[in-house]
Protein backbone atom coordinates (compact mmCIF):
# COMPACT_ATOMS: atom_id res chain seq x y z
CA UNK A 1 0.00 0.00 0.00
CA UNK A 2 1.41 3.36 -1.00
CA UNK A 3 2.01 6.09 1.52
CA UNK A 4 -0.59 8.40 -0.10
CA UNK A 5 -3.29 5.75 -0.03
CA UNK A 6 -2.53 4.96 3.59
CA UNK A 7 -2.80 8.62 4.53
CA UNK A 8 -6.12 8.96 2.72
CA UNK A 9 -7.53 5.97 4.62
CA UNK A 10 -6.28 7.30 7.92
CA UNK A 11 -7.79 10.68 7.13
CA UNK A 12 -11.10 9.06 6.15
CA UNK A 13 -11.14 7.01 9.36
CA UNK A 14 -10.39 10.12 11.39
CA UNK A 15 -13.19 11.98 9.62
CA UNK A 16 -15.63 9.15 10.30
CA UNK A 17 -14.68 9.12 13.98
CA UNK A 18 -15.18 12.87 14.16
CA UNK A 19 -18.56 12.56 12.46
CA UNK A 20 -19.59 9.83 14.89
CA UNK A 21 -18.51 11.94 17.86
CA UNK A 22 -20.40 14.92 16.45
CA UNK A 23 -23.52 12.79 16.02
CA UNK A 24 -23.26 11.52 19.59
CA UNK A 25 -22.70 15.05 20.85
CA UNK A 26 -25.63 16.42 18.87
CA UNK A 27 -27.85 13.63 20.16
CA UNK A 28 -26.75 14.38 23.73
CA UNK A 29 -27.42 18.08 23.26
CA UNK A 30 -30.85 17.48 21.77
CA UNK A 31 -31.72 15.13 24.64
CA UNK A 32 -30.50 17.70 27.17
CA UNK A 33 -32.55 20.40 25.45
CA UNK A 34 -35.64 18.22 25.61
CA UNK A 35 -35.07 17.59 29.31
CA UNK A 36 -34.50 21.29 30.02
CA UNK A 37 -37.61 22.23 28.03
CA UNK A 38 -39.66 19.70 29.97
CA UNK A 39 -38.37 20.97 33.30
CA UNK A 40 -39.02 24.58 32.33
CA UNK A 41 -42.49 23.65 31.14
CA UNK A 42 -43.33 21.92 34.40
CA UNK A 43 -41.95 24.87 36.34
CA UNK A 44 -44.07 27.27 34.32
CA UNK A 45 -47.16 25.17 34.91
CA UNK A 46 -46.46 25.12 38.64
CA UNK A 47 -45.81 28.87 38.72
CA UNK A 48 -48.92 29.67 36.70
CA UNK A 49 -50.96 27.31 38.86
CA UNK A 50 -49.62 28.91 42.00
CA UNK A 51 -50.40 32.37 40.62
CA UNK A 52 -53.93 31.34 39.78
CA UNK A 53 -54.48 29.90 43.24
CA UNK A 54 -53.06 33.03 44.80
CA UNK A 55 -55.11 35.22 42.49
CA UNK A 56 -58.27 33.28 43.24
CA UNK A 57 -57.56 33.32 46.95
CA UNK A 58 -56.98 37.05 46.92
CA UNK A 59 -60.47 37.49 45.49
CA UNK A 60 -62.09 35.36 48.18
CA UNK A 61 -64.16 37.56 50.49
CA UNK A 62 -62.54 37.81 53.90
CA UNK A 63 -64.68 38.35 56.95
CA UNK A 64 -63.95 41.73 58.43
CA UNK A 65 -62.66 41.80 61.99
CA UNK A 66 -65.03 44.72 62.46
CA UNK A 67 -67.91 42.24 62.84
CA UNK A 68 -69.92 43.85 60.10
CA UNK A 69 -72.34 42.78 57.38
CA UNK A 70 -70.74 42.27 54.00
CA UNK A 71 -71.48 44.37 50.91
CA UNK A 72 -75.05 43.78 49.70
CA UNK A 73 -75.91 42.18 46.41
CA UNK A 74 -78.31 44.93 45.36
CA UNK A 75 -79.70 48.25 46.48
CA UNK A 76 -82.89 48.69 48.39
CA UNK A 77 -86.22 49.16 46.66
CA UNK A 78 -87.66 51.03 49.65
CA UNK A 79 -86.97 54.67 50.47
CA UNK A 80 -89.37 54.93 53.39
CA UNK A 81 -88.16 57.26 56.13
CA UNK A 82 -89.58 59.37 58.94
CA UNK A 83 -87.51 61.96 60.79
CA UNK A 84 -90.41 63.76 62.45
CA UNK A 85 -90.16 64.72 66.08
CA UNK A 86 -86.53 63.66 66.53
CA UNK A 87 -83.79 65.74 68.10
CA UNK A 88 -80.50 64.74 69.68
CA UNK A 89 -78.60 65.80 72.74
CA UNK A 90 -74.85 65.35 73.16
CA UNK A 91 -73.84 61.71 73.20
CA UNK A 92 -72.63 60.54 76.62
CA UNK A 93 -69.12 59.32 77.30
CA UNK A 94 -68.88 55.61 76.49
CA UNK A 95 -68.29 53.16 79.31
CA UNK A 96 -65.12 51.12 79.68
CA UNK A 97 -64.99 47.96 77.58
CA UNK A 98 -64.56 45.70 80.59
CA UNK A 99 -67.42 43.18 80.54
CA UNK A 100 -66.67 39.73 79.10
CA UNK A 101 -67.72 36.16 79.74
CA UNK A 102 -66.02 32.88 78.88
CA UNK A 103 -69.14 30.99 77.82
CA UNK A 104 -72.61 31.47 76.40
CA UNK A 105 -75.01 32.24 79.27
CA UNK A 106 -77.43 29.52 80.40
CA UNK A 107 -80.94 29.70 78.99
CA UNK A 108 -83.27 31.67 81.23
CA UNK A 109 -85.86 33.06 78.81
CA UNK A 110 -89.33 31.58 78.49
CA UNK A 111 -90.32 29.85 75.23
CA UNK A 112 -93.67 31.64 75.04
CA UNK A 113 -94.85 35.17 75.67
CA UNK A 114 -93.32 38.38 74.37
CA UNK A 115 -89.92 39.90 75.13
CA UNK A 116 -89.16 43.50 74.27
CA UNK A 117 -85.95 45.51 74.41
CA UNK A 118 -86.16 49.20 75.23
CA UNK A 119 -83.31 51.47 74.21
CA UNK A 120 -83.00 55.01 75.50
CA UNK A 121 -80.62 56.95 73.25
CA UNK A 122 -79.46 60.56 73.11
CA UNK A 123 -81.68 60.88 70.00
CA UNK A 124 -84.83 59.26 71.37
CA UNK A 125 -86.25 55.91 72.41
CA UNK A 126 -86.52 52.69 70.45
CA UNK A 127 -88.40 49.49 71.24
CA UNK A 128 -87.67 46.07 69.70
CA UNK A 129 -89.98 43.07 69.80
CA UNK A 130 -87.80 39.97 70.12
CA UNK A 131 -88.36 36.59 68.49
CA UNK A 132 -87.23 33.95 70.97
CA UNK A 133 -89.19 31.27 69.13
CA UNK A 134 -87.04 31.48 65.99
CA UNK A 135 -83.83 32.77 67.56
CA UNK A 136 -83.81 31.45 71.15
CA UNK A 137 -80.03 31.43 71.74
CA UNK A 138 -79.62 34.95 70.38
CA UNK A 139 -82.56 36.42 72.27
CA UNK A 140 -81.46 34.70 75.48
CA UNK A 141 -77.99 36.21 75.08
CA UNK A 142 -79.28 39.69 74.29
CA UNK A 143 -81.60 39.61 77.33
CA UNK A 144 -78.69 38.44 79.49
CA UNK A 145 -76.37 41.17 78.20
CA UNK A 146 -79.04 43.82 78.67
CA UNK A 147 -79.63 42.70 82.26
CA UNK A 148 -75.87 42.98 82.85
CA UNK A 149 -75.95 46.63 81.65
CA UNK A 150 -73.67 45.61 78.79
CA UNK A 151 -75.27 48.00 76.28
CA UNK A 152 -75.49 51.00 78.60
CA UNK A 153 -73.33 53.94 77.48
CA UNK A 154 -72.25 52.33 74.20
CA UNK A 155 -72.20 54.08 70.84
CA UNK A 156 -73.75 53.02 67.55
CA UNK A 157 -70.47 53.10 65.70
CA UNK A 158 -71.41 52.42 62.08
CA UNK A 159 -73.88 53.83 59.57
CA UNK A 160 -74.23 52.75 55.93
CA UNK A 161 -76.19 54.76 53.40
CA UNK A 162 -75.67 53.21 49.98
CA UNK A 163 -76.89 49.75 48.96
CA UNK A 164 -76.72 48.60 52.57
CA UNK A 165 -78.97 50.64 54.88
CA UNK A 166 -78.16 49.89 58.50
CA UNK A 167 -77.19 51.45 61.81
CA UNK A 168 -74.87 49.14 63.74
CA UNK A 169 -74.69 49.16 67.53
CA UNK A 170 -73.78 46.94 70.49
CA UNK A 171 -70.00 47.35 70.56
CA UNK A 172 -68.59 48.68 73.85
CA UNK A 173 -65.22 49.10 72.14
CA UNK A 174 -66.82 51.59 69.76
CA UNK A 175 -64.69 50.49 66.79
CA UNK A 176 -66.41 47.36 65.49
CA UNK A 177 -64.07 44.96 67.29
CA UNK A 178 -65.81 44.48 70.64
CA UNK A 179 -67.80 41.53 71.88
CA UNK A 180 -68.93 39.67 75.00
CA UNK A 181 -66.21 37.00 74.85
CA UNK A 182 -68.38 34.19 73.47
CA UNK A 183 -69.92 33.35 70.09
CA UNK A 184 -73.50 32.50 69.17
CA UNK A 185 -74.84 30.06 66.57
CA UNK A 186 -76.60 31.38 63.48
CA UNK A 187 -80.39 31.30 63.77
CA UNK A 188 -83.46 32.38 61.81
CA UNK A 189 -81.57 33.12 58.61
CA UNK A 190 -83.81 34.46 55.83
CA UNK A 191 -84.09 33.09 52.32
CA UNK A 192 -81.64 34.31 49.73
CA UNK A 193 -83.40 36.95 47.66
CA UNK A 194 -84.22 40.59 47.12
CA UNK A 195 -84.92 42.69 50.22
CA UNK A 196 -84.49 39.70 52.53
CA UNK A 197 -83.66 42.12 55.36
CA UNK A 198 -86.66 44.50 55.25
CA UNK A 199 -87.00 47.86 56.95
CA UNK A 200 -87.35 47.47 60.71
CA UNK A 201 -85.35 44.24 60.94
CA UNK A 202 -82.93 43.82 63.86
CA UNK A 203 -80.19 41.31 63.09
CA UNK A 204 -76.82 40.19 64.43
CA UNK A 205 -73.59 41.36 62.85
CA UNK A 206 -70.81 38.80 62.60
CA UNK A 207 -67.35 38.04 61.26
CA UNK A 208 -68.32 34.73 59.66
CA UNK A 209 -70.45 31.69 60.37
CA UNK A 210 -71.26 31.17 64.03
CA UNK A 211 -69.47 34.29 65.28
CA UNK A 212 -72.34 36.46 66.50
CA UNK A 213 -71.63 38.27 69.76
CA UNK A 214 -73.21 41.51 70.92
CA UNK A 215 -73.15 43.72 67.83
CA UNK A 216 -76.40 44.14 65.97
CA UNK A 217 -77.73 46.24 63.14
CA UNK A 218 -81.03 47.99 62.57
CA UNK A 219 -82.26 48.06 58.96
CA UNK A 220 -83.89 51.39 58.07
CA UNK A 221 -84.54 50.67 54.37
CA UNK A 222 -85.25 47.34 52.69
CA UNK A 223 -81.86 45.75 52.09
CA UNK A 224 -80.56 42.73 50.20
CA UNK A 225 -77.81 40.78 51.97
CA UNK A 226 -76.38 37.27 51.86
CA UNK A 227 -78.62 35.22 54.20
CA UNK A 228 -75.91 35.02 56.87
CA UNK A 229 -77.16 37.28 59.66
CA UNK A 230 -79.45 36.10 62.45
CA UNK A 231 -82.75 37.99 62.58
CA UNK A 232 -83.80 38.24 66.22
CA UNK A 233 -86.14 41.20 66.45
CA UNK A 234 -88.21 43.93 64.85
CA UNK A 235 -88.35 47.65 65.60
CA UNK A 236 -91.78 48.32 67.09
CA UNK A 237 -91.34 52.04 67.76
CA UNK A 238 -88.55 54.53 67.26
CA UNK A 239 -87.42 53.70 63.74
CA UNK A 240 -87.70 57.44 63.05
CA UNK A 241 -84.67 57.84 65.33
CA UNK A 242 -82.59 55.74 62.95
CA UNK A 243 -84.06 57.59 59.96
CA UNK A 244 -82.99 60.88 61.51
CA UNK A 245 -79.44 59.70 62.14
CA UNK A 246 -79.25 58.26 58.60
CA UNK A 247 -80.47 61.57 57.13
CA UNK A 248 -77.37 63.27 58.57
CA UNK A 249 -75.08 60.91 56.71
CA UNK A 250 -71.66 59.50 57.51
CA UNK A 251 -68.99 61.56 59.26
CA UNK A 252 -66.51 62.93 56.75
CA UNK A 253 -68.68 61.98 53.79
CA UNK A 254 -68.80 58.60 52.10
CA UNK A 255 -71.40 55.92 52.65
CA UNK A 256 -69.96 53.68 55.37
CA UNK A 257 -68.52 54.81 58.69
CA UNK A 258 -69.31 56.55 61.94
CA UNK A 259 -72.59 58.48 61.78
CA UNK A 260 -72.20 62.25 61.43
CA UNK A 261 -74.86 62.59 64.11
CA UNK A 262 -73.43 60.64 67.07
CA UNK A 263 -75.91 58.28 68.67
CA UNK A 264 -75.36 56.23 71.82
CA UNK A 265 -77.43 53.83 73.87
CA UNK A 266 -77.77 55.53 77.27
CA UNK A 267 -79.66 52.67 78.89
CA UNK A 268 -81.08 49.37 77.66
CA UNK A 269 -83.70 47.26 79.44
CA UNK A 270 -85.82 44.25 78.59
CA UNK A 271 -89.35 43.40 79.60
CA UNK A 272 -91.51 40.30 79.34
CA UNK A 273 -95.23 39.77 78.91
CA UNK A 274 -96.80 36.35 79.30
CA UNK A 275 -99.72 37.37 77.09
CA UNK A 276 -99.41 37.26 73.32
CA UNK A 277 -96.64 35.52 71.44
CA UNK A 278 -93.42 36.66 69.83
Amino acid sequence: MTSNKRQRELARAKHERQQARRAVEQHRRRRLQVIIAAVVGVALVVLVGAWLVQSTSSKTPIAEPTVAPSTPASASASVTSDTSGVSCTAAPTSRANDLTWKAVPPTTIKPTGTYTMNLTTNCGDMVFTLDQTKAPATVNSMVFLTDQKYFDLTSCHRLTTEGLFVLQCGDPAGNGGGGPGYALPDENLPADGANNYPRGTVAMANAGKGTGGSQFFIVYQDTTLPPDYTIWGTVTTGLNVVDYVASKGVAGGGSDGAPAQPISIVTATTSYSATGSS
